[in-house]
């Protein structure tokens, strides 16, 4: 399958929509269940302090996965994603409250290539600072 925006119709420099992904505690159980990372560091706050961790932490896997939905989401079709990889820069601190942690996430359109595909290059940021680097999707386009 192929996306449905148009290669034609898009140029480098086009911003994709932001968004914002809440992340609390119980998100974590639920992707640890969907995964099977169970994981200390991403559920216990003693053991998440006790190997440096400033508190419980967001899976990378999951953060990567947020990601990659802005992309998905403006392209229509997720199989149109070719290509996609991240580095990890600072982990998704997740604390024990009403409100957990967000990460917010955006994307621009930074080349368009001959075969029908673009790269986008993905920001995405939780408590002011960057978490992912280098974050970055090849979409095949319509």
């Amino acid at each position: 399958m192929t996306a449905k925006i148009a290669y034609d119709d898009v140029e480098v420099g086009t911003e994709l929509p932001a968004r914002t992904f809440p992340v609390t505690r119980a998100t974590l159980v639920q992707y640890a269940g969907a995964s099977g990372d169970f994981n200390p560091i991403h559920w216990n706050e003693r053991f998440a302090k006790e190997v440096g961790l400033p508190d419980v932490i967001a899976h990378g896997m999951f953060t990567m996965a947020e990601a990659i939905r802005v992309v998905t989401d403006w392209a229509g079709d997720p199989g149109a994603v070719v290509e996609y990889g991240v580095r990890f820069t600072k982990p998704v601190v997740v604390p024990d409250d009403d409100k957990g942690a967000t990460i917010e996430v955006s994307g621009k359109v930074a080349a368009k290539l001959d075969d029908r595909t673009v790269r986008v290059d993905l920001t995405a940021v939780s408590a002011g600072q960057k978490v992912l680097g280098m974050a970055r999707a090849l979409v095949r386009l319509a």
